[in-house]
């Protein structure tokens, strides 16, 4: 039965059909070929739905909606470049900064790319950066989004392996900060390399001015951030805290937001729920079914007999999860995957947060990477330019990220510190 899901489920990718529809149809052959009772389907579709922490996906998507329509992210932006618009290559480094900030609210790295890039894509361009480049650096800075807690794929692997969000979280932020900072080296050093980006600081605003107009943007990821972390609320009351700050800030204060344009918002969010939580139901049932034929106890002794350390099997696991990110959305990827390769990681000793970060970053890179590549598509809209023109420039920025991922791997107390430090 697992071999047929596995095959059909492939055979259905290869056919285009939708990701979740793909996995909902090679689930339904699986139950037709066993003859397993067919209540199974909603009675696993429900189990898979019925999680509390679930409810933070939408609540997020809705935030991150509001501070793009409701110009919080241009104060981002312009606060950012305030702070380092005047070093050769500032307008670069500062996308690399806004997405580090957005990040930390949004969960998201597609609503990332859109909310950023609409900004800050055709200012490099106009400040002389390729078209292509900037495209890339935003797709790339963008994976922050999953990487920075809150993040809606952290949510969705704590959930499918029963392991604690708030852990999950705290232990993406040294690995986020690691990963933003290496690439606004390396921008720096491409401008400086290619003469690009000397008078990025010609039109930011002065510190001080620029901190006054956005201050109140800038409080929302201290609030999130620092109730969760501090105990006041969880990860999935943080969401909803979220909602209500970026809704006032934008309807009350900022008066950005009218009755007529939350009414687009609220549909783009719904959208990107209905999507993300109909991969989830499928991806229920398909792993209560791989479970039920025993499909990780056997990958636990085919992966136990292949790799004979635990060195070589986080390199294996990277390649694997690698390839599978270019092809098979992330969320997917996730619910499918995680609770499969998680116990066999905990055989060879491999910490479960490590090694649910481990697994974040590298689906997070499938989102750069063709042909699936989400933050592409998004990015290449927005600069108008096609995928093909992207590859070159976008080449190094993968290079940066994987160097980044073996660190992370190999260290473990990159991921850890903070989490042992806050909840040891």
């Amino acid at each position: 039965m697992a071999q047929l899901m596995i095959v059909t489920m492939v055979i259905f990718f290869a056919l285009s059909l939708p990701v979740a529809v793909a996995i909902g149809l090679s689930s339904v052959t699986g139950i037709a070929y066993a003859g397993i009772n067919w209540l199974v389907m909603p009675q696993q579709i429900f189990a898979a739905l019925d999680k509390f922490p679930l409810m933070a996906i939408p609540f997020f998507i809705l935030a991150g909606n509001l501070m793009e329509a409701g110009g919080i992210s241009q104060r981002m932006v312009n606060f950012a470049k305030s702070l380092v618009g005047g070093v050769q290559g500032g307008l670069a480094i500062t996308c690399v900064l806004t997405c580090l900030i957005f990040a930390s609210v949004a969960g998201s790295s597609v609503a990332t790319t859109f909310a950023v890039g609409a900004i800050l894509i055709p200012a490099m361009v106009r400040h002389g950066y390729p078209a292509p480049f900037a495209a890339s650096l935003q797709a790339t800075s963008a994976e922050l989004g999953v990487i920075i807690p809150p993040s809606v794929p952290m949510i969705l692997f704590a959930v499918s392996t029963e392991t604690s969000t708030g852990e999950m979280f705290i232990a993406g932020v040294v690995p986020g900060l690691m990963i933003a900072g290496v690439l606004m080296l390396y921008v720096w050093l491409y401008a400086k390399r290619t003469g690009m980006g000397k008078q990025d600081g010609a039109d930011r605003m002065a510190v001080w001015p620029a901190f006054k107009r956005s201050w109140l943007a800038l409080l929302m990821p201290v609030i999130i951030l620092g109730g969760i972390y501090g105990g006041v609320f969880t990860p999935t009351e943080a969401s909803v805290v979220a909602v209500v700050y970026a809704l006032l800030v934008s309807v009350f204060i900022y008066r950005t937001l009218g009755p007529r344009s939350l009414a687009p918002v609220f549909h783009r969010s719904v959208v990107g729920t209905a999507v993300i939580m109909f991969i989830i139901a499928n991806a229920g049932v398909f792993s209560f079914l791989l479970n039920r034929a025993g499909v990780p106890d056997m990958l636990g002794q085919w992966l136990g007999g292949l790799f004979e350390s635990k060195l070589l099997f986080l390199l294996g696991v990277n390649i694997a999860l690698f390839v599978i990110g270019m092809f098979i959305e992330t969320s997917a990827s996730i619910v499918v995957l995680a609770p499969l390769l998680l116990p066999v990681a905990v055989q060879f000793g491999v910490d479960p947060v490590h090694f649910g970060i481990i697994m974040i970053i590298n689906l997070a890179l499938g989102m750069v990477t063709p042909p699936m590549g989400v933050n592409l598509f998004a990015a290449c809209a927005i600069a108008r330019v096609s995928l093909e023109q992207m590859i070159r420039p976008l080449l190094p920025f993968v290079a940066v990220i994987l160097a980044c991922l073996m660190l992370v791997t190999y260290v473990p107390g990159i991921s850890l510190f903070l989490r042992d430090l806050v909840y040891r």
